[in-house]
């Protein structure tokens, strides 16, 4: 019989992964790489090795201590409670703040279905929250609902990336000219690292079956089976799609559109299959809200767990989900959102956009640190530290210093959580 509290299998586990990948971002990313040419190439194989050489390190921890709640609670077990809560906290912050954006983004490309929806960005805005609120309201029935919706928008989100693939295929059956029709910028070692930054940002949340290893049937396995196979999977195809469309299509074209995807699609196969490209689109972005509100609750409540964090913060209703941090989460997001519609608000929303990879990067960094004290992996962790600290640098000096303000803003945290430890143990 199926533990209920484990519902999730490998192949629910490995669509959390790719699910949480294919967001929004590889959606617009073609656009963001066309000014960057070959470099874009290079970038990709480079996030590519290095989110590899950071999975190898979360499948060894993942291997060596599957009793853990998840990866934040591995951390504070070796690195101290402390840390753990920074981590979590840092990482916490990243998902709401991510989710704001691509719940605004899916909303984007809703609109093209429902005009009304992009009129103006407070419309915009509302349809996030729309979105949020009612995949909050999902998760809260549960993990098992929950994943069952990942897995068909996993399925409904490839679909897009299908289309490309075959047109790119037919494109290099016929001659291949459109390859070399247009010029693109040559690599250029100066561009990598910007392009590096851009590139990893797609392929975050890779790491996410190991952020809900007590959900995960038989985790020693089935994480890292799904961490490994998810991120080797979709980075190819990130690859393949992102570079097909970058050499098929002149790059201004392409940096000037909201929707390159959809561009493409609609350039070789007419307008309604373009229209319906931007709807899976939408798919895409709804997929990556639904798991990053899942680990709202889920990694809260893996600090509890873990002994890092009191019971209080992460209080579970019938369906065992952390309701208060899911619920906080969203709220945030859609107060982002609402403020990101006003021109205070829209710079606020950038801000936020620019620090989500930098928050993010500190959980990797804080990975291959318990790896190097417990002597496992040592080679693929000191790898992954020069490797997430390239990527920081690559965020810009403004980025990385602030998300270290924002990790560090879990401090309070910490101490109440201390201080309420201490006077429950007098007691």
């Amino acid at each position: 019989m199926q533990d209920e509290r484990r519902p999730f299998g490998i192949w629910t586990a490995a669509a959390l992964v790719v699910g949480s990948m294919i967001g929004a971002g590889i959606f617009v990313l073609p656009g963001q790489l066309a000014p960057f040419g070959w470099t874009g190439m290079a970038a990709w194989i480079a996030a590519g090795l290095g989110a590899m050489a950071i999975a190898m390190v979360i499948a060894d921890l993942t291997r060596a201590m599957p009793h853990e709640p998840g990866l934040i609670a591995i951390c504070g077990e070796v690195l101290g409670p402390m840390a753990g809560v920074l981590l979590g906290w840092s990482y916490w912050v990243s998902l709401w703040c991510a989710t704001a954006v691509v719940a605004t983004t899916a909303a984007s490309y809703l609109s093209t279905l429902w005009p009304p929806l992009g009129t103006t960005p407070l419309h915009l805005a509302l349809g996030g929250v729309v979105i949020v609120g009612l995949l909050t309201l999902l998760n809260l029935r549960g993990a098992k609902a929950a994943g069952r919706f990942q897995v068909a928008t996993t399925v409904l989100k490839l679909i897009p990336l299908v289309a490309v693939v075959a047109i790119l295929a037919s494109l290099v059956g016929a001659s291949g000219g459109e390859f070399s029709e247009h010029a693109h910028k040559p690599f250029a070692a100066s561009d990598l690292t910007p392009a590096l930054t851009l590139a990893f940002y797609a392929i975050l949340s890779f790491e996410t079956a190991s952020m809900v290893t007590e959900r995960v049937q038989d985790p020693a396995r089935n994480v890292v089976r799904a961490t490994l196979i998810g991120l080797a999977a979709t980075t190819l195809l990130y690859i393949v799609v992102c570079m097909g469309i970058v050499l098929a299509l002149p790059a201004e074209e392409l940096a000037a559109s909201p929707a390159p995807l959809s561009l493409f699609v609609e350039r070789f196969w007419g307008n309604e299959a373009g229209v319906f490209i931007a709807l899976l689109a939408a798919v895409a972005g709804i997929g990556y809200v639904n798991s990053a509100v899942l680990l709202q609750g889920e990694l809260p409540l893996t600090a509890v767990r873990g002994g890092m964090m009191p019971a209080w913060a992460a209080p579970t209703n019938r369906h065992d989900v952390a309701v208060r941090p899911m619920v906080l989460g969203s709220v945030l997001s859609a107060i982002l959102m609402i403020g990101g519609a006003t021109s205070v608000g829209a710079h606020l929303l950038d801000f936020m956009l620019r620090l989500t990879t930098a928050a993010a990067i500190w959980i990797y960094i804080g990975v291959a640190l318990s790896a190097l004290l417990l002597r496992r992996s040592r080679g693929w962790a000191a790898i992954s530290i020069l490797f997430s600290l390239w990527v920081l640098y690559g965020a810009g000096i403004e980025a990385g210093g602030l998300g270290i303000v924002l990790m560090l803003l879990g401090l309070p945290l910490y101490y109440a959580t201390r201080r309420f430890s201490s006077a429950a143990a007098s007691g």
